[in-house]
C-alpha cells in the first residue's frame, strides 16, 4: 500500500505540475517560445552526440574528421546541418522569448527572469565552444581573438590566457578542452533550464495584462499542450526548410577552408547571434572597457526588475512602453547588422552611437513609463 500511495503521490504531482498546470487563459503564441526552446535543446544535444562520436578533437584531423562526417558518416550531412542550424534557431528562439519578457514587463518574476539571463550567458559560452571545434579559417580566427580578451583582465590576464590555450598559442589542448566543454555544457544548460522551470511553475506564468488573477485560469492541458504542438510543426517545418534548400545560409564561407594561423581572414566576425555584442566590443577604443561594455550587454537585463513600477497594464500606460521596446528592436537588428561590416568609417561611429543607445534605453525606458503614467493619472483623476 505505501508503494502504491507514494506512486500516486508522484504521478499526482505530474499531473498538477505539467499537464494540469493552471495557466492564465489570455497567453498568446508568444509564450510559445518558451516550449521551443525545450524542443530545440533536445534536437541539440542530440545531434550533438552523434556528431561526437565520429569526431575528433586534434588540430591536425579536425577539419578532416568534418569532411569524413559530412561525406561518409551514414546521414552525417543531415546531422552536420541541423546541429550548425539548430544553433541558429535556438538563439532565434531565446531573443525572441526575451523580448516577449521585456515588452509583457515578464521580467518581474525575479527568479525566473535571472535563472533565464544565466541560461543565456551557458549558452553563449556552449556556442562559442562549439563554433571553435570545426577548425576552419573563421573557427581558429574566431577563437584567437575571444579568448585573447582575457589578457586585457589586470594583473592575472595573460597568465589566465595562457591557461585557458594551455600554451603560448591556440594549440590542441586548446581544441580538447574546448571540445570536453562543449559536451559536458548542455547538461549543465539542461539543469539550469529545469531550476527556470521550477522557478516558473512556484509563482506561475505571467500573461499579456500581468494580472495576479487566480481565478481566470485554465489547465495546460489540452488548451496549451495544442498550441504547442502547433508552434513545433510550424518551427519544424521552417527549420527543415532551410535545412534541405538553404543549408550554409547562416555559416560563414571561410569556415570551409582548413585554419592557418599564418593567414589572417580579411574580415574576423562571429556567427550572427553574436553580432550585436561583437558591435558593442569592437566600438570602444579600449580593450578592457570593450570586455567590460560585451559582459554588460547581458548582465544590464537584470536591472529590469528593480526599474519597473508598474505591475499591471492598460492600452495607454502600455503604449510608451510598445515605443520604447520597439525603438530598442530596432537599435539591437542594427547593431547585429553593423558587427557584420568592415572595422572602418562610417561603421565604426554608428557602431558606437547605437551602443550607446543600447545601454541608454535600460536607463531611459523606467524613466519615461514612469513619467508617462503620471501625465495619464493626472488626465484620469
Amino acid at each position: 500500500m505505501k508503494k502504491m500511495t507514494k506512486k500516486n503521490m508522484i504521478i499526482d504531482s505530474i499531473n498538477k505540475s505539467l499537464i494540469n498546470l493552471p495557466s492564465p487563459s489570455n497567453l498568446s503564441f508568444m509564450w510559445n517560445f518558451g516550449s521551443l526552446l525545450g524542443l530545440f535543446l533536445l534536437v541539440q544535444i542530440t545531434s550533438g552526440l552523434l556528431l561526437s562520436i565520429h569526431y575528433t578533437p586534434n588540430i591536425t584531423i579536425a577539419f578532416d574528421s568534418m569532411n569524413h562526417i559530412y561525406r561518409n558518416m551514414n546521414n552525417g550531412w543531415m546531422y552536420r546541418i541541423i546541429h550548425s542550424n539548430g544553433a541558429s534557431f535556438f538563439f532565434l528562439c531565446i531573443y525572441i522569448h526575451m523580448g516577449r519578457g521585456m515588452y509583457y514587463n515578464s521580467f518581474m518574476k525575479k527568479n525566473t527572469w535571472f535563472s533565464g539571463i544565466v541560461i543565456l550567458f551557458i549558452l553563449m559560452a556552449t556556442a562559442f565552444l562549439g563554433y571553435v571545434l570545426p577548425w576552419g579559417q573563421m573557427s581558429f580566427w574566431g577563437a584567437t581573438v575571444i579568448t585573447n580578451l582575457l589578457s586585457s583582465i589586470p594583473y592575472i590576464g595573460n597568465n589566465l590566457t595562457y591557461w585557458m590555450w594551455g600554451g603560448f598559442s591556440i594549440n590542441n589542448a586548446t581544441l580538447n578542452r574546448f571540445f570536453s566543454f562543449h559536451f559536458i555544457m548542455p547538461f549543465i544548460l539542461s539543469a539550469m533550464v529545469m531550476m527556470h522551470l521550477i522557478f516558473l511553475h512556484e509563482k506561475g506564468s505571467s500573461n499579456p495584462l500581468n494580472l495576479n488573477n487566480s481565478f481566470d485560469k485554465i489547465p495546460f492541458n489540452p488548451f496549451f499542450s495544442i498550441k504547442d504542438l502547433l508552434g513545433f510543426t510550424i518551427i519544424m517545418i521552417m527549420f527543415f526548410t532551410l535545412n534541405i534548400n538553404e543549408p550554409f545560409l547562416l555559416n560563414d564561407s571561410d569556415n570551409f577552408i582548413k585554419a592557418n594561423p599564418l593567414n589572417t581572414p580579411p574580415h574576423i566576425q562571429p556567427e550572427w547571434y553574436f553580432l550585436f555584442a561583437y558591435a558593442i566590443l569592437r566600438s570602444i577604443p579600449n580593450k578592457l572597457g570593450g570586455v567590460i561594455a560585451l559582459v554588460m550587454s547581458i548582465m544590464i537585463m537584470m536591472i529590469l526588475p528593480f526599474t519597473e513600477k508598474n505591475k499591471t497594464k492598460n492600452s495607454n500606460s502600455f503604449s510608451m512602453q510598445k515605443i520604447m521596446f520597439w525603438t530598442f528592436s530596432n537599435i539591437f537588428i542594427s547593431l547585429t547588422w553593423l558587427g557584420s561590416m568592415p572595422i572602418e568609417y562610417p561603421f565604426i561611429m554608428i557602431s558606437q552611437i547605437m551602443s550607446t543607445l543600447y545601454f541608454l534605453f535600460f536607463l531611459i525606458n523606467p524613466m519615461m513609463n514612469n513619467n508617462w503614467n503620471k501625465i495619464l493619472s493626472r488626465k484620469i483623476y
